[in-house]
Parts: structure tokens; C-alpha cells; sequence
């Protein structure tokens, strides 16, 4: 009898040290490498220098180089060339959005006993109420379906206002970065603190349109640029308006400063809660900052290139972990790690089950991160960007120290390619392309860009910057989606009449892209999906 009420005494005690810890995941929008205080940026960021203190450095932390990939990739810890979010951002005009087939880790933790919530940019459909963040696993949405809504009222979109909560329009007054955190922090006062919570806080900034508090432009109004060329095609594209397009430098210290302040009331709000020992606090940004002159104003020093661009300033993104309760504090974690291994990590972390219908390509890196060890990567990563140009392609394949780093060019009647090679232990900046000296290496690594382009659904997104003809964007993005009640219940395919024909036209488009959804053709079907993986 004594050792069964021993063992009923200690399974009492073990509940709190074994409650599932709290997630945030915060996201900038455009944030520089090199533009954290505690990396030597003339900009205060009191908050994230206390993160870097408190937990780790992701040093080598790798995101798509724009937006709604990166966001793709996260939250189904997926790549998001097999989404069709990989070439460009999900545009106003676009109707479709990450296929729902796809399991978001939101759905994941609501269906543990998380209580979500998002507050901020969503950018990941719109166009449907399947896509809607309502519907992919957050209990509370608060924000916006799109970008470059502004940072004050009337968050407009192209003459639409873009900001709601649930579904419902809102008009709040004040700064939209402060509101965010000033919600976030009320819905965690509000929590239900029998319950575990996951908080998504997705900011704007320090996106363009740069708007900031009249304090805070006047703090840095003499701020003086003094960044490195950024050694990218925008630096050469805007090289001679750099004369006379005044430096965004000193309003993107303002903006930047902003969210940092903001990222400080949630941090405080963890902290009077009692919540901060035991909740994982993941920052980073979704890509790098921009280099185009008239646009942005971050610094992605010592890397080479920036937003939109496969150099290393464009996908190698500031990035901190925080975990009191587990995680070692004020450490670098040098190793290589990447959006899409973010889920299966948490999920390790929490024992949140995937239970997703496809394969993750993300690594569970949790013991890497405790250890600070690496992780074994069996493949290479692989991102790309077609964004502003219209079949203007550049991607990169990285395996640990090597990156490939190539150029695609498709005019009407021929096609450019050119590859460069970069060893990344010896040459972070990318300065010296030794691409002649390894033809094999970059043989491999550029038939490892063939086969991840070769998974892209024919109708992903590409870079169709402008509207279709006569299309006529809305005057509330809230009333945007089409309901459910109004939709078929399954999800389209082709327009192939039958499955038989469906298969034989995806084994036609060989490696131009995908048909049917999620195929990876095997070489023992002879080039055909495989029927069972469907």
C-alpha cells in the first residue's frame, strides 16, 4: 500500500513540472541581420537584446526570401515549393492560399487543448473562408489579411480597409504596432490559465510604408546612414538615385524601435503572469531586409544581398529562442536551422502531436538546441524568388558549408542560367565565387534546385505584380472571403475530366510543375505519381 500512495503522491506533484510550456512566436516583417542592439545597431532594442540574453542566438537561422513562404513554412513545417508559395508573396488578386489539405500547427496545438490566437499580418489566403486564420486553428484573430496596410488608421490595402477582428471590421485608433502587443497582452491576461496557450504575433514592421510615433522619428531624425553597400542587383539597380532619394535609415530606426518597445509589453506581460519560465519565446524575422534604395532602411551586415534574394542578407535572418525553463541563456546556436523545422521542434518541445496527412521537410532540432550541437541535414535547403520580375528567378542550395547560389533569366526566346558557388565557412560576405574550381559540387547542387522547382504546383504563385485586367479590388477585405456555405466541399483539381487523364497529364509536364498536389514522381513508376501517396 505504502509504495501506490508514494507513487499517487509524486504523480500529484508531477503535473505542473510537466505541463505543456507556452508558445509566442513573434515575427518581424523586413528586419535587418545586424539591426539588434546587442549586434552593435545604432537602434534600441532593449527587448530583443534581453532575449539574446536570456536565450539563444539563431545565428544560422534560414528563411525564404519573402513573405508568405516563409509564413507557409512555418506553419506547416513544410517546403513551401510543394505549397505553391515559394516564387512570390499570395497577392490581393490571387484566389487561392495554402491548400487545406495542409495541417497548420495551429490546428495542432487547438487540437492538444491550446487556447490560439494571431494578432497581426496574416498573408497567407484571403480570398476564401477555408483560408481565413479563423479556420486554420486560431481561436482569436485580430490584424490583417494583407501587407503594406499602413501603421495607422484607415489600414488600407488598395483603397480597402484590411484590418479586423474575427471577420468583424474594426477602426481602432493608435499605432498599429502597440496595438497588437497591447492586445496580445490583454488576451493573455484573459487566458484561461488552466489551459496552455500558443500566441502568433506577426508585426508589420519594419515593413513598408515606414510610419512611426512623432517621439520616435524625432529620436533618430539625424540618425546618419553609414551602412556598407549591400553588393546586390537592387544596390546596382538604384545605384544612381541613391544621390538624391533621401536615406529610409533613420525612419526604419524609429519603426524598429517601435516593435521592440512593443515585444517589451508582452515580455512584461509574461512576466507578471508568472508565465515566463515555461514559455518558449521564438523571434525571428521572415526574411531580410531590403536593399532597394527608395525602400526600407536595415542592414544585413556582414551578409551580401537582402530581401527578395537568395545571398545570405536575404534568407539568413535575425533569430532568437527563448526557454528559461530548458534552454541554455546567453548562448550562440551556430548551427544551421530553418522556418520549416519550427513546428516539428515545437512539437517535440510541447508532445503536441503533428498528426499532419503529409511528410514534414522540417527537422525536429530540439536536441540540437539543448546540446548545442548540430543536427544532421540530410539534404540540402533549397529556396527561391521570383519577385519583382516575371521569370527573373534566383534561388540557392546550401549543404552545410557550400551554397549554390543561381541565377535564372527566361526571355521569350532563350534562357540564361548562371551559377555561383560560395564556401560559407571561409566566406560568409560571399565575395569569391569558386564556382570553376568545383564543376561537379555545382553540378549536384544545381540538380538539387531542378528537382525542388520540379514540385511546384502549375498554379502556384508566381511574381504577377499587377491586377488582371478589370479586376476591382474590394472595399472591406473582411467581407472578402467566400463563406463556406457558398463553396463546394471539396477542394478543385484540373480541369482533366477523370483521375486516368489527370495522372497522364502530370507525367506530360515532367518537371515544369505539378498537377496533382503533393507528387514527388518516383523513378520505379516511371516518372508518374505514385496513386497511393495521393
Amino acid at each position: 500500500m505504502r509504495p501506490l500512495l508514494t507513487y499517487l503522491f509524486v504523480l500529484c506533484l508531477s503535473g505542473p513540472l510537466f505541463a505543456k510550456p507556452n508558445i509566442v512566436i513573434i515575427v518581424a516583417d523586413d528586419l535587418g541581420y545586424a539591426d539588434m542592439g546587442f549586434k552593435g545597431a545604432p537602434i534600441d532594442t532593449p527587448s530583443l537584446d534581453r532575449l539574446a540574453e536570456e536565450g539563444l542566438e539563431l545565428s544560422r537561422f534560414y528563411t525564404a526570401p519573402i513573405c508568405s513562404p516563409t509564413r507557409a513554412a512555418l506553419m506547416t513545417g513544410r517546403n513551401p515549393i510543394r505549397l505553391g508559395v515559394a516564387y512570390s508573396v499570395i497577392l490581393p488578386w490571387d484566389s487561392g492560399g495554402v491548400h487545406t489539405d495542409e495541417r497548420f500547427m495551429s490546428e495542432a496545438f487547438q487540437d492538444a487543448g491550446y487556447q490560439t490566437a494571431l494578432f497581426g499580418k496574416w498573408h497567407l489566403g484571403h480570398a476564401q473562408q477555408p483560408f481565413h486564420p479563423n479556420a486554420r486553428g486560431f481561436d482569436h484573430f485580430y490584424g490583417h489579411l494583407h501587407t503594406e496596410t499602413g501603421y495607422y488608421p484607415p489600414y488600407q490595402l488598395l483603397g480597402g480597409v484590411d484590418f479586423q477582428r474575427n471577420g468583424e471590421t474594426i477602426m481602432e485608433e493608435g499605432y498599429e504596432t502597440f496595438l497588437l502587443a497591447d492586445r496580445a497582452s490583454e488576451w493573455i491576461k484573459q487566458r484561461d490559465p488552466e489551459k496552455p496557450f500558443f500566441l502568433y504575433l506577426p508585426f508589420l514592421a519594419p515593413h513598408e510604408p515606414l510610419q512611426a510615433p512623432e517621439a520616435l522619428v524625432e529620436k533618430y531624425k539625424d540618425l546618419k546612414d553609414e551602412r556598407a553597400a549591400g553588393r546586390s542587383p537592387s544596390d546596382q539597380v538604384g545605384g544612381m538615385f541613391r544621390a538624391v532619394i533621401p536615406s529610409r535609415r533613420p525612419l526604419y530606426a524609429a519603426v524598429v524601435d517601435a516593435m521592440d518597445q512593443a515585444i517589451g509589453r508582452v515580455l512584461s506581460t509574461l512576466d507578471q503572469e508568472g508565465l515566463s519560465e515555461d514559455t518558449i519565446v521564438l523571434f525571428f524575422s521572415d526574411n531580410g531586409a531590403t536593399r532597394v534604395p527608395s525602400r526600407g532602411g536595415g542592414d544585413n551586415a556582414p551578409l551580401r544581398g537582402g530581401k527578395a534574394e537568395t545571398y545570405e542578407g536575404g534568407i539568413r535572418v535575425a533569430a532568437l529562442m527563448r526557454w528559461p525553463a530548458r534552454l541554455p541563456a546567453g548562448k550562440e546556436y551556430p548551427h544551421m536551422m530553418a522556418v520549416m523545422d519550427v513546428w516539428p521542434t515545437l512539437a517535440a518541445a510541447t508532445g503536441v502531436e503533428v498528426d499532419a496527412e503529409f511528410d514534414l521537410d522540417g527537422l525536429n532540432v530540439l536536441d540540437g538546441l539543448l546540446g548545442l550541437e548540430p543536427v544532421r541535414r540530410d539534404e540540402p535547403l533549397v529556396f527561391g524568388s521570383e519577385i519583382p520580375r516575371y521569370g527573373s528567378f534566383n534561388f540557392a542550395a546550401i549543404e552545410q558549408r557550400w551554397k549554390l547560389v543561381q541565377f535564372v533569366e527566361q526571355d521569350l526566346t532563350q534562357t540564361r542560367v548562371r551559377n555561383e558557388l560560395y564556401d560559407l565557412s571561409q566566406d560568409l560576405g560571399e565575395y569569391n565565387d569558386v564556382a570553376p574550381e568545383h564543376p561537379q559540387l555545382v553540378e549536384r547542387l544545381a540538380n538539387d534546385i531542378r528537382r525542388w522547382r520540379s514540385l511546384h504546383p502549375i498554379n502556384g504563385v508566381r511574381a504577377r505584380i499587377a491586377a488582371p485586367p478589370g479586376w476591382r479590388p474590394p472595399l472591406d477585405w473582411a467581407s472578402y472571403p467566400r463563406h463556406n456555405d457558398t463553396l463546394q466541399e471539396e477542394p478543385a483539381t484540373s480541369m482533366a475530366p477523370n483521375a486516368a487523364s489527370e495522372y497522364l497529364l502530370d507525367r506530360m509536364l515532367d518537371e515544369r510543375g505539378r498537377i496533382i498536389y503533393n507528387c514527388e514522381p518516383p523513378l520505379w513508376l516511371g516518372g508518374y505519381c505514385n496513386p497511393l501517396n495521393r
